[in-house]
């Protein structure tokens, strides 16, 4: 089943997002209460418990001055510190960004800070900067992930479970590791249907913007010479059939939030943009091959083409809206609803398949128990809707471009930055959205909201006869909302939790992984964490020995470090192990679907690790009942020592408490005596 889509846009562009125009300067910020704004608030208290006001006090009529006074005591007494955002390193994105902080009046810092600020915005990778606390736009190790190798390895582990499922993703092959395999499959193929006359797309693993990117129709045509070795590549099976827009192939750029890994949160922005080719697409041949403006939608190649269109109107240009593209198909008769829909399972199932290392990379900068920021990030989808609607995606952004100007050349040599109203309409509300999304004083102002309420509707009268400087320098509940747009970023998970959790194995296998790495900030697994993992998991038998574990943890971890995947460290890597995690199952359900056989080992993994953590709290708990049982006759004739065995105490009453929440999380686990062999 899938989700419900969004409801398609009226033909005419949605102007909700856009940036107001003549957006308000950032106030400057009152100095901190003293002493006598604190005496203020307290007699303005006092007034109130005695029910007595200015007026009743003085004996007289409250005049201009006395109203003003309370009006601004009353303010005061409603005001919170503005949300802090550290822009130093925000690069590309900072005027996108310093127009969402003055809608939001939030507060700037374009240098940086001594003291911590609420959020970092980084513009390239979670380590631009040294933090500990806070929040930061960035997840450590998405750049590595969603590099064209390591996502093509990503989805393919997900293929291999769900094919149906993940046929959203192009075939793909690894160079050049693969590419004898790549040559035999194409010629197998080709023996079995002689009609097929594929062509091929090969990307540089590290490229970007269109970098290095090339098209072939025989798989001998791959430049393997040259730095191919150092710089791997992925080629995939070219989509020859898409849909065309006034004759010109565009691609769709869609910008995905991930809020959070766990609890795992995605939005999607409800409007994105179309890129579009330059020159009329015509279906690839050997003499169109390298006409880079009919074949490739990159922005940052077509813009240098002479045919290349700036346009101030959303419907119209090189690069417009993708609302006003489902408009038209709307008028056409096209299903949108459906389109959607498909793109937001897309998106999903991405998502889903980067987690899995994404958790370990995480754990591995930000251990858990020790100070660190939490993480969101702002990703790009590049997906291509086929003739048929069908959406495929191209590739996943870490970094998206968020500019909203773009160069234009007065004379020759001489550029210009100009604003680009498309970018700004539909960056500008992301990233604002985006902001108001993990907005860290969110809580805090419901909570004061509540408290301060009955406060402010007593002083109402008070605040509208101050004038209307009264106040202007404060964010208070009330103003912080206020003239915003809605979101335009939509929740489709947890919200779609139900329908797409089944696909979360990997998570599952990511998790086990975690839990035997041992040392804290490590992302290989030694061979005793494997052994272990194998012996608590209670998955050796006499027809699968010790030496056989060893000889499997050898045979993959050696075969996955010779394709370089990361020689830092030593050991066995996520995607090594869930290879090994993958055979294990094979090897013990040999009968079911491999989706099926990798969920039982799954399940009886979790089974047997649960019965030992609550086999280790029983021993735990009776060892402190122990020591605390003898804590009277440790205490016979001394005065005062109860106090001594209070952390004792404390410790006991804890592991009691933590035990019977891991029975009801486990209630079919079994007694610690149970089960043996």
């Amino acid at each position: 089943m899938e989700p419900a889509g969004i409801p398609p846009p009226s033909c005419a562009p949605d102007r909700e997002a856009e940036e107001p125009p003549g957006s308000p300067a950032l106030p400057a910020e009152r100095p901190r209460d003293g002493e006598p704004a604190r005496k203020a608030r307290e007699e303005a208290a006092a007034e109130r418990s005695s029910g007595r006001g200015p007026a009743e006090r003085g004996g007289g009529r409250r005049g201009p001055e006395e109203r003003e006074a309370r009006a601004v005591r009353a303010v005061r007494a409603v005001r919170r510190p503005r949300v802090t955002v550290d822009s130093s390193k925000a690069k590309t994105s900072l005027e996108a960004l310093k127009i969402s902080l003055r809608q939001l009046r939030w507060r700037e810092f374009p240098f940086g800070r001594r003291l911590p600020c609420d959020i970092y915005w980084h513009g390239v990778s979670f380590h631009d900067n040294y933090i500990f606390s806070g929040q930061v736009n960035k997840f450590p190790g998405m750049t590595e992930m969603v590099r064209k190798v390591t996502l093509s390895r990503a989805v393919r582990t997900m293929q291999d479970l769900f094919p149906v499922e993940y046929n959203f993703y192009p075939r793909s092959w690894i160079l050049p590791e693969e590419f004898p395999l790549f040559v035999d499959e194409v010629r197998m193929m080709k023996e079995s249907d002689p009609s097929w006359k594929p062509t091929f797309i090969v990307k540089p693993d590290g490229g970007c913007q269109g970098d290095g990117i090339y098209l072939i129709k025989d798989p001998n045509d791959v430049r393997l010479a040259g730095s191919l070795q150092s710089r791997p590549a992925v080629v995939q099976e070219y989509i020859c059939k898409p849909l065309l827009v006034d004759k010109l192939k565009f691609d769709i750029r869609l910008y995905v939030l991930l809020k959070s890994l766990e609890p795992l949160e995605i939005y999607i922005a409800k409007d994105g943009l179309s890129r579009f080719c330059t020159e009329p697409y015509q279906e690839p041949t050997l003499k169109n091959l390298h006409q880079v403006f009919m074949h490739l939608t990159n922005y940052s190649l077509n813009i240098h083409s002479g045919n290349f269109i700036h346009s101030d109107n959303a419907n119209t240009g090189s690069k417009r809206t993708f609302s006003s593209i489902l408009c038209r198909l709307s008028s056409r008769g096209a299903d949108v609803k459906k389109v959607w829909s498909d793109i937001i399972s897309l998106v999903i199932k991405t998502i889903i398949a980067l987690t899995p290392e994404l958790k370990v990379y995480y754990q591995s900068d930000i251990p858990a128990g020790k100070p660190g920021p939490t993480c969101f990030q702002i990703l790009g989808f590049d997906i291509l809707l086929m003739k048929n609607l069908k959406p495929m995606l191209l590739e996943v952004n870490a970094n998206p471009s968020m500019r909203i100007e773009h160069e234009q050349e007065l004379s020759p040599g001489v550029f210009e930055n100009v604003p680009s109203p498309v970018d700004e309409e539909v960056k500008v509300a992301v990233i604002r959205d985006t902001l108001r999304l993990v907005d860290p004083q969110k809580k805090k102002r419901k909570d004061f909201q509540s408290q301060s309420s009955e406060h402010v509707s007593e002083t109402k009268e008070d605040l509208l006869d101050a004038g209307p400087g009264g106040g202007l320098d404060y964010d208070t509940s009330r103003n912080t909302e206020a003239g915003l747009p809605s979101l335009c970023l939509k929740q489709v998970f947890p919200k779609y939790a139900k329908q797409f959790n089944y696909l979360r194995l990997v998570d599952r296998v990511a998790a086990l992984f975690i839990r035997f790495l041992g040392v804290k900030g490590t992302t290989k697994l030694g061979p005793t964490g494997f052994r272990t993992f194998i012996r608590n998991c209670k998955l050796s038998n006499s027809s699968f020995s010790m030496a056989s574990v060893d000889i499997l943890y050898i045979d993959i971890t050696r075969r996955w470090n010779s394709v370089g995947i990361d020689h830092r460290e030593s050991g066995m890597c996520l995607q090594a192990f869930v290879e090994a995690f993958f055979c294990l199952a094979q090897k013990k359900y040999k009968s079911l679907p491999l989706h099926e056989q990798v969920a039982s080992l799954i399940d009886f993994c979790e089974y047997h690790l649960a019965a030992l953590d609550e086999k280790r709290l029983l021993c735990g708990r009776g060892v402190v009942e122990r020591r605390s049982a003898a804590v009277p006759c440790l205490t016979d004739g001394l005065e005062g020592t109860a106090a001594l065995h209070a952390p004792l105490l404390n410790r006991t009453a804890a592991a009691g408490k933590f035990a019977g929440c891991r029975s009801h999380r486990y209630p079919g686990a079994v007694s610690p005596g149970a089960g043996r062999d």
